[in-house]
Formats: structure tokens, sequence, C-alpha cells
């Protein structure tokens, strides 16, 4: 079972630092979309993600469309404050792509509107903004994981 994590145009080293973590332990593909808003080479990015960085898979895209063109065969998700539905409303498969937006703006809206049927959302209180990138990286990835019965975890 191997899922994708994308992260479009990520601003934050700590945050995509974490990401390197997560994807370490769960055996994810890292999917990076530029411009990114950092350095590869920055040293909060390297600390956030310790040791685990050549434990990771990571591909590197000049664009959305260049992503689009080279990406295999699984679906896309995109994880959204907007989504309609709830991430826990679908039956996730191997090789599915998950797609999070940039820290300040999140996935632009044609690129929404294109995949309104697989925007989803993590429920929030009303009132506030959205859950750190991170954290919400890894809440959806642990669902699709959970789904597939933890395929190789101890």
């Amino acid at each position: 079972m191997a899922f994708h994590i994308v992260l479009y145009q990520p601003e934050i080293p700590a945050n995509t630092g974490n990401v390197v973590r997560t994807c370490s332990v769960t055996d994810t593909h890292l999917h990076l979309i530029h411009p990114l808003g950092f350095s590869v080479e920055d040293k909060q990015l390297k600390r956030a993600g310790l040791d685990y960085w050549h434990e990771v898979p990571i591909s590197h895209y000049d664009s959305y469309e260049d992503f689009l063109s080279k990406k295999g065969e699984g679906r896309l998700f995109f994880i959204e404050t907007t989504g309609t539905g709830y991430y826990t409303d679908h039956d996730y498969q191997d090789g599915d792509y998950f797609v999070f937006g940039k820290e300040t703006t999140g996935i632009p809206s044609d690129i929404l509107e294109a995949n309104k049927e697989r925007v989803v959302r993590i429920p929030m209180r009303g009132g506030v903004r959205s859950l750190n990138l991170s954290n919400t990286v890894a809440i959806v990835l642990y669902e699709a994981l959970r789904q597939a019965r933890f395929p190789g975890f101890i």
C-alpha cells in the first residue's frame, strides 16, 4: 500500500520538515510543487526533518501542470477548508494522492473547482481559519492507513 502526499507551494520550512518525518515513518512518497517558500537547504527545514530525509522519496515539480503530467495513476484528493465532505467520507485506495495547499492561501480556486467532487475537509469548530499543515497531513494520511489496516506497520 502506497500513498502520496503533495504539498502545493509550501511556505514554512518547519511544516515541510515535519511532513518529511511523517512520510518517513509511513513509507509515503512526498511531492513538492514549486515555487517553495524556502530553500531545501534551509536549517529549519533540515532540523524539523531530522535524519529522516534520506528515507523519503521526494519528487519536485516546476508547477501543478508539471506534477499532473508526471504523477502516477492514483486518484487525487484535495484537502481544503472549503471542502463539502469530510476526509473520512471516502474509501482510500493504493496509490491515492493527497494534495495540500500553501499555508497562507491554500489550493488555488481553479484547481479546486476542477476537482470539486474530491475536495475534502477536516471538521473544525466555526470561527477558526485552519489547522497546521503538518498536522493536517498526519490526520488525513493516518486515516488512509487505518482504512488499509496499517500494512506492514508494527
